[in-house]
């Protein structure tokens, strides 16, 4: 159990902290987290959990979806060192959408990058690159670009003609 339960843990901080926060005061921490996949294979040896085949991971309004899930424990204390998402990695809350084909969090850097066509689109806004990484404690994220793929950013100001526009 304890085994699942720092899957679960690892699960919510990557995805919490992927700018896909709970809204204010709605901490989701205290709500069941559902994972399913085709199937799970723990091995004690190499301290891994992997999740294969259509893996969803739910906890309140955050949904991770990806092909496969690899959980890295620490040998010593058990708690989770690295969370691993390989293959049409998305991950939903809300109007937020991040996409990419691999997304690694490193939970003693407090990092999370994503690769391979990473996107991240809020409402209309949208950014991609090469690599998104974001700071979980720094709340900070950089997102560079290669000769094939360049930074791009697509910034809608608020205002008329906004969905999410602040209403007088």
């Amino acid at each position: 159990m304890k085994l699942f339960a720092g899957i679960v843990s690892a699960l919510l901080v990557a995805s919490a902290s992927l700018s896909f926060a709970a809204p204010p005061g709605k901490d989701p921490g205290g709500q069941p987290i559902v994972i399913k996949s085709n199937e799970l294979q723990a091995d004690t040896k190499s301290r891994t959990a992997t999740f294969l085949g259509k893996v969803v991971a739910k906890q309140d309004s955050i949904t991770i979806h990806t092909d496969k899930l690899v959980v890295r424990y620490a040998e010593k204390g058990g708690n989770v060192e690295k969370v691993e998402a390989f293959g049409n990695v998305r991950i939903v809350q809300e109007n937020r959408i991040g996409t990419a084909q691999h997304a690694v969090y490193y939970t003693n850097d407090g990092k999370i990058v994503l690769s391979g066509s990473p996107k991240v689109v809020q409402g209309k806004d949208m950014v991609s690159g090469s690599e998104i990484t974001y700071f979980v404690n720094e709340e900070k994220s950089v997102v560079t670009g290669t000769s094939d793929a360049r930074v791009e950013a697509v910034i809608y100001p608020k205002g008329k003609g906004r969905d999410d526009a602040a209403k007088p």
